[in-house]
């Protein structure tokens, strides 16, 4: 297979619009408890369950029996060998993989239908013998995402056949899988033991599942495509013959992708999915669901896909429902239903995207507008008077926040009673948005015009020290007056120009960023920490510990190369030519060398912190890709 080789570890991804989605490598070996072909949400995008983990997959032509999947089992042992039959995989318009056997090459294809959690796999050749077939053997767990299942004594799954439609059933609460085929099913309840799940060993984590295959699909190739149709939805599956009903879901999907103007429009849209009337942002993919600050930044740059105004109404409207306290929830929990509020910035960054949404150039109706701005208001004066967590305005207008215990800021990382990085205090981040967010709110507000004016003339005194060079990360380190927490990193950038109003003058910042670039920049996007501060980790690696240690300690975040290219931006004069001289020095690289390495067409969570970058994390992430999306539509050319 040559340098294709190389590739058969990337991941793709097909999402459902509902939180359900379908992924795995390009070899077809799950390498993440997460992999699965139909993973579905009970109660859009919540309560998920992974159905259909994934496929044992062959052709038999004459004589021979021909493996086109590949598993990896405990004790480093791979087989069948189907991996090393694929000659080409593509992503566009959904995962195909072309394999070649002897005699006949073979077309793969994989889509999951927007708006259902459906699953849509066929199998076709050109010009197939007499006799050829192709057998499909389904395995099968009925789990929560983050948990493996070990075998039963008793066969998790019952069949219930009604006309040409089959339901594998469970008698514990699980929803049940429908599927419809234009094979013949034979029932053979069998247990498959022992995948291993090499990621997810790698991450210190559990990593040994079995899983059960309640029979098997039978195709005659030379007569038809065979055509599979996985739900968890029995509605989906109408009178129509299999192939029929697969044809016109492809047709319908490939016309409505169709419509995308680009590949990173098309990566977008992974990320929105359903809530209740309105709509919401999976913060990334496998394991995230939807979180309040990644929603509400990811919203920078959905806006600018078509129909974005409306989309970012109706996730605001969403999320204006659950104000607590002057606080919106950082996170839905996927079991269950009551938010956690443990954010000191997701709120300040509703704040900013209510006011993108109402300065933009779509006009917001009176009711609308009344109850974001209603929302904006209970944050505003929540936070001012003093809320949750310690987190309240102080007499020189700057923000406090934090208790011990909870972490409160975009950098969250937490080991059991560890908060890695409590950056409790007043941090840098977190006072540029609410000096940003009162700006807003006194517009329609006289009494935030007071706490503004004394924030923007104390931010710079209290953060800025000569002695660095940059601005102190944060100050009155514990609450303490005077104490303060210098450490060398990128979340002085929104208050350099990354955000409407600036609190550093023009040339200052413009040197500022010059330091982190030669600090900080990787082509990958900042590093967290800058490699001379003593407690730099370089690699994103080793177990639970090791890598939430690692994970705001040096460790690269690409969604910051947004911010920071805003600021390089701003700083630097904010001409045209500036704005192509950002393109050529920050996103060109990464677009061009990244969308295609971990998460195909997608950008990851994280990276090393030191050359080569290894990408980490999630590989696929809704922040990531949507700030270089907004940095795409908004750089001169």
């Amino acid at each position: 297979m040559g340098t294709f080789d190389a590739e058969l570890g990337r991941e793709w991804m097909e999402t459902d619009g509902l939180g359900g989605f379908a992924s795995g490598t390009v070899s077809t070996i799950r390498t993440r408890r997460y992999h699965a072909l139909l993973l579905a949400a009970e109660n859009p995008p919540s309560d998920r369950w992974v159905h259909v983990n994934g496929l044992e997959v062959w052709i038999e032509v004459g004589e021979g029996r021909h493996p086109l999947s590949s598993q990896r089992y405990g004790g480093g042992v791979t087989h069948p060998d189907g991996a090393r039959r694929i000659v080409e995989f593509e992503a566009v318009p959904w995962p195909t993989w072309r394999y070649r056997v002897p005699g006949l090459e073979l077309v793969h294809e994989l889509f999951v239908v927007r708006g259902q959690p459906t699953v849509v796999a066929r199998w076709s050749v050109k010009s197939a013998p007499l006799g050829a077939r192709l057998v499909v053997r389904p395995l099968m767990s009925g789990r929560d995402p983050h948990h493996l299942q070990r075998e039963t004594p008793q066969f998790p799954h019952r069949l219930v056949v009604d006309g040409g439609r089959l339901t594998f059933g469970r008698e514990d609460g699980v929803p049940s899988v429908h599927a419809a085929s234009n094979g013949i099913y034979t029932h053979a309840p069998e247990w498959y033991r022992n995948f291993f799940y090499a990621e997810e060993a790698a991450r210190g984590l559990d990593a040994i599942e079995d899983l059960a295959s309640p029979g098997y699909f039978t195709f005659d190739l030379a007569s038809d495509a065979a055509s599979l149709i996985l739900t968890t939805d029995g509605g989906a599956l109408t009178d129509a013959p299999a192939t029929a009903l697969a044809d016109r879901l492809a047709h319908q999907e490939r016309e409505r992708r169709r419509a995308f103007s680009g590949p990173l429009v098309r990566a977008a849209e992974h990320y929105v999915v359903r809530r209740g009337d309105n709509h919401t942002v999976i913060a990334g993919y496998p394991w995230f669901g939807d979180w309040g600050r990644d929603t509400f930044i990811a919203l920078r740059g959905l806006r600018y896909l078509d129909g974005g105004p409306e989309l970012a109404a109706s996730i605001l409207r969403e999320w204006a429902t659950v104000v607590s306290k002057g606080m919106l929830p950082n996170r839905f929990p996927d079991r269950g239903d009551q938010p956690e509020y443990n954010s000191v910035d997701a709120s300040l960054w509703y704040v900013l995207a209510v006011r993108d949404h109402l300065d933009g150039p779509v006009a917001v109706s009176p009711a609308v507008r009344a109850a974001l701005l209603d929302a904006v208001t209970k944050i505003l004066d929540g936070y001012a008077g003093g809320t949750r967590y310690g987190i309240r305005a102080d007499d020189q207008g700057l923000l406090c926040a934090g208790v011990q215990g909870v972490q409160l800021t975009w950098m969250d990382a937490k080991v059991g009673d560890w908060v890695v990085t409590p950056r409790i205090g007043k941090p840098v981040e977190i006072q540029a948005l609410w000096l940003n967010a009162l700006d807003f709110g006194r517009r329609t507000h006289d009494r935030f015009e007071d706490r503004f004016q004394r924030g923007t003339r104390s931010f710079f005194d209290r953060f800025y020290d000569p002695g660095l060079g940059y601005l102190r990360d944060v100050v009155d380190v514990e609450h303490h007056h005077g104490r303060h927490d210098g450490r060398l990193r990128p979340n002085q950038v929104f208050a350099l120009g990354a955000l409407s109003r600036s609190l550093v003058e023009q040339d200052l910042a413009r040197a500022i960023m010059t330091r982190l670039e030669d600090t900080l920049w990787t082509p990958m996007g900042p590093r967290s920490l800058a490699p001379h501060e003593p407690c730099f980790i370089p690699r994103y690696e080793g177990g639970v510990r090791q890598r939430d240690g690692a994970y705001h300690q040096g460790t690269v975040w690409p969604w910051l190369t947004g911010p920071f290219v805003d600021a390089w931006v701003w700083s630097h004069g904010g001409t045209e030519a500036v704005q192509r001289e950002a393109r050529r020095r920050f996103l060109d690289p990464l677009l061009a060398d990244h969308l295609g390495d971990a998460g195909v067409g997608h950008v990851s969570e994280i990276a090393d912190a030191v050359a080569p970058h290894t990408p980490r994390g999630a590989p696929f992430q809704a922040w990531s890709m949507t700030e270089l999306f907004r940095l795409d539509r908004t750089l001169a050319r």
